[in-house]
This record gives structure tokens, C-alpha cells and sequence, in this order.
């Protein structure tokens, strides 16, 4: 990328960022659909320091297991550690690491990019889980006296206190909280279970907004005829209202919309080029936080294609005020006025086939 690579540098001139790597990734045959993830993740900044940080922690470990977590953290480390600022990356161990553990991206098929982006999420965290859990246990293995010495904790017997979850730097960044809702319209008894989630998927319409997409996605469902609600207090299947509520929206709200619907009477899955507004700024309101939370986009990974079983995909990216287009080994700058061309279309025949599909929005008035 030599020649795009000194492109960029002059067309962002004395404003090209200090510190800061503006580098594609080489595409091998289909692998678009993992680039665009990479890129989006390595601007998130939080995120891009601690897997840095866990990196300088740990790349000097002996018979360090590879995985792709060391995979993702190496890549990162690469890039920004490059003497140059613009240029081209070959994430072939990476690559090589995800086809080898998951047969679902050996082949040469067109992939989902939501899919990646939620196996790699939830295997980073296991590969966390599993190395906090090895380090307690090292910890644990002390000598006889020393247990006495230190005793049990808070006056408890071991086993006595179930300890809460662990809280990775994973989750600290995407992880969120919804709460299911369900009222009993006999007795008015509301039950609620709490679950989590490192995206939502929304249901899209026509000439919609994330605004609008949010408030259908939290809207009151009536539960009757056949779908009623088993209550326990009335021991019987009532009329109940469900909702979904953000009960703690995460650091990092990740916004994945539905754009590939399985149409029954096609038999197959269709592309739905809705115009769908995502704003710069969103605004998240009803959840358990005292005050509202205020998000600003800083990625958008765009699918490109009529279909679900074809395309290739790119990546917006704002950093340091300016906007980016990473298209695999191509780095480009855009206007920020460009992003509002992959909203989608009003028609559904248009040629235009560039459209949003998942969005990162960073919190901008929270620790």
C-alpha cells in the first residue's frame, strides 16, 4: 500500500495523529469479513490498550499456549509498534488461528462478519476466564502455613462464600445488561430475569432510525391465546405484558442490525437495504442509570452486496476527529458527511448495495 499509504499521510498532512498507525490488512480470498471486525476493535481504544497491555505481560512467558487471544494481542502489537505510519499487515497467524479452531471459517464461502465478531468476543473471555482461574489456583496452592497464616477470609470457611463472576476487561468494555420483564395482568406480579449481552441485534424497518429500533426492540408484548404466561404466584397461565429493558448499558454499545431476514416464501435468507439513520451521538435513555447515556460512533462495519450469500465488507472508522475507510489493504480518508451514504435505501431496487450493519458506539460521560 505504498502508494495509498503516502496518499493518506498527505491528504491528512500535519493533522495525521502522533502515535497513531493507519495500516490495512492483507485479504486472504475471503477474509473481509474478519478485517472489518480487526479494524473496528483496534479503534476501540480501551480495548486496543488492555489486550497491549496483556501483550507486554505476557509475550515473554515460557511455553505460552497460542490461541486467539495471543493471536489478536501479537497483531495488535504489530501495528502499533510500526516505525511507519501507514501501510499493509498480513494477519495470516491470526487467520490461520481462527480457521484452525473453528470449521465454520475454513471455507471459502462468504461469512458473516456479526458472527466473528460475537465467537471472537466470547473466546476471548473464556481464554480469560480460564487463565484467571489457573492463577487462582496457583495461588491457592500454598504451603500449609502459610494458609493458616493468612486464614480464611472475612471469618468464612472455604467454599462458604460463593465468590461472584470475574469481570474481564472484555466485559468491562461490551458487556451490558438486559432485564426481561414480565407482568401478570391478573395478579400484577412482575417477574424479571436479568441476562446478558456484548450486542444487540435489532429488528429493522423502512425509513427507521437506531432511536426507533431501540424503542421496538424495548416495546410491551401482550402474552395470550397460546403464548400465555405461567405465574406462580396464581399457579396458572395468565395474560401477561412482556418487556426488554437496558437495565446497564455497557461502556461500548455494540449495535447489530438485522439486515439478512430468512423469507419464507423464497425459502431463503434476503438482503434488506433499509434506510436505517444511525446518528454521530445517540442518546440512551429508560435504563437503571441515573442520568442518560450519551454514545458517539467511532465504527461502522458496512456489508457491500445485494445478498446475504455474497458481498465483501468495509470498515468506517473515526479516530482523532477524522473519519477512515479501511478496505482491506486500502486505507482511505473520508468526509464525515460520507457515512451518511450507508444508512441504506428508500427503494428497494437502487444500486447502491453499501449499508450499516454493525455499529460501535463508545460512552462519552462515563468512567
Amino acid at each position: 500500500m505504498g502508494g495509498s499509504g503516502s496518499k493518506l499521510e498527505k491528504a491528512l498532512g500535519d493533522n495525521f495523529p502522533e502515535g497513531e498507525h493507519y495500516f490495512g490488512l492483507e485479504n486472504f480470498g475471503n477474509t473481509c469479513y474478519c478485517n472489518s471486525v480487526l479494524q473496528a476493535l483496534y479503534f476501540c481504544v480501551p480495548f486496543r490498550e488492555q489486550l497491549l497491555q496483556y501483550y507486554g505481560k505476557n509475550k515473554n512467558m515460557p511455553d505460552a499456549e497460542e490461541n486467539l487471544l495471543t493471536c489478536l494481542a501479537d497483531l495488535f502489537s504489530q501495528i502499533s509498534s510500526q516505525k511507519r505510519k501507514t501501510g499493509v499487515i498480513a494477519p495470516k497467524r491470526f487467520v490461520q488461528r481462527l480457521k484452525k479452531q473453528n470449521e465454520l471459517f475454513r471455507s471459502y464461502m462468504h461469512q458473516d462478519a456479526h458472527e466473528f465478531l460475537n465467537y471472537l468476543l466470547n473466546e476471548l473471555v473464556d481464554i480469560l476466564e480460564k487463565e484467571a482461574q489457573i492463577a487462582k489456583d496457583n495461588r491457592e496452592t500454598l504451603l500449609p502455613s502459610e494458609k493458616i497464616a493468612n486464614g480464611p477470609k472475612n471469618g468464612l470457611s472455604n467454599g462458604a462464600k460463593k465468590e461472584p463472576p470475574l469481570a474481564t476487561w472484555v466485559h468491562k468494555n461490551f458487556q451490558g445488561i438486559l432485564t426481561n420483564e414480565t407482568r401478570c395482568l391478573q395478579c400484577e406480579t412482575v417477574t424479571a430475569r436479568d441476562e446478558t449481552f456484548f450486542d444487540l441485534s435489532l429488528d429493522i424497518e423502512q425509513n427507521s432510525s437506531i432511536t426507533s429500533c431501540l424503542k421496538n426492540f424495548s416495546s410491551t408484548e401482550t402474552l395470550n391465546a397460546e403464548d400465555k404466561f405461567f405465574c406462580d404466584k396464581c399457579c396458572s397461565l395468565q395474560e401477561a405484558q412482556k418487556r426488554m429493558k437496558i437495565k446497564r448499558p455497557p461502556r461500548v454499545l455494540v449495535i447489530h442490525l438485522k439486515r439478512f431476514k430468512y423469507m419464507e416464501q423464497l425459502g431463503r435468507y434476503k438482503k434488506l437495504s433499509y434506510r436505517v439513520v444511525f446518528p454521530l451521538e445517540l442518546r440512551l435513555s429508560d435504563t437503571d442509570e441515573e442520568a442518560d447515556i450519551e454514545y458517539s460512533l467511532f465504527a461502522v462495519v458496512v456489508h457491500v452486496g445485494s445478498g446475504p450469500n455474497h458481498g465483501h465488507y468495509v470498515c468506517l472508522v473515526k479516530n482523532h476527529n477524522h473519519w477512515l475507510c479501511f478496505d482491506d489493504e486500502t486505507v482511505e480518508a473520508v468526509d464525515e458527511a460520507a457515512v451518511q451514504t450507508f444508512f441504506g435505501s428508500t427503494q428497494e431496487f437502487n444500486n447502491n448495495t453499501d449499508h450499516g450493519y454493525i455499529l460501535f458506539y463508545e460512552s462519552v460521560n462515563r468512567n
